[in-house]
């Protein structure tokens, strides 16, 4: 719940449900009272946004070169704001219910993959106050039975992170990062990510796999974003959870 109190007036913003998941609507309630004043707002809005990271290059200092460094950027995935100007008595209480649909590829939370609900206010001869909500994004159906045939084959989820990507709708991808534990795939290779991406009928998925020590972190979706990456799965969105999983770590097992 975020709550923001300026002058006498009080907002409180509460999501109904305690856990989103993407592609599922976000329901909310909006609830504004009125304090001893009579009071004008302009408006109320509420954004849930997630972090991501872009490598810049950076020159040293002297002539010794440039350093590769990881900055946080923020997207906003969805927003709300209130429809009218409206003018709050005093003690009056007013209740905004709405919602909206939450975009399939926003981040699970994680590792460093953050989400958060950002609520605003805009108050006649006021400065403008914010408020943050840490929020808990699980995945949906199909990627929760990605993760549990994953799990199930010996591969342990080791690290989460979004970084900045071109060719999508929005500025990042998400890329999960697994060890191998057991099974089939211990020795066979080191590491293993994976960036997956949905939309209305497709959950489209890329492998990279590394055999040596040199590590894949960080490459990922700059060899995505210059089409380098060759090992592609594209699956229907009516496909079973099992079935996906099935899939993917029969295409493992050949491919690698």
């Amino acid at each position: 719940m975020a709550s923001l109190s300026i002058g006498a007036a009080k907002v409180d913003a509460v999501l109904e449900q305690p856990e989103l998941i993407p592609g599922k609507r976000v329901d909310f309630t909006i609830r504004v009272n009125g304090g001893g004043a009579e009071q004008q707002i302009d408006n109320i809005y509420l954004k849930i946004c997630c972090q991501y990271f872009v490598e810049l290059e950076k020159r040293k200092s002297g002539d010794e070169g440039t350093v590769t460094e990881k900055v946080k950027k923020t997207c906003s995935l969805s927003q709300w704001s209130l429809p009218e100007t409206f003018i709050i008595a005093p003690g009056e209480e007013r209740i905004f219910n709405a919602g909206f649909i939450l975009p399939h590829n926003t981040p699970i939370t994680l590792g460093e993959g953050k989400v958060w609900l950002e609520t605003g206010l805009d108050i006649q001869f006021a400065i403008d106050p914010t408020d943050t909500d840490m929020l808990v994004v699980r995945p949906d159906a199909l990627m929760a039975g990605l993760f549990d045939g994953l799990t199930n084959s010996g591969l342990q989820l080791r690290q989460a992170e979004c970084e900045a990507a071109t060719g999508f709708e929005l500025p990042f991808v998400q890329e999960f990062e697994f060890v191998p534990v057991s099974g089939t795939f211990l020795g066979r290779w080191r590491e293993l990510e994976i960036v997956a991406w949905r939309d209305d009928q497709q959950l489209k998925l890329w492998f990279a796999v590394d055999r040596q020590q040199r590590g894949l972190h960080g490459m990922l979706s700059g060899l995505l974003g210059r089409g380098e990456l060759h090992r592609h799965l594209e699956m229907a969105v009516d496909t079973t959870p099992e079935a996906l999983a099935e899939q993917v770590i029969a295409f493992l097992d050949e491919t690698s």
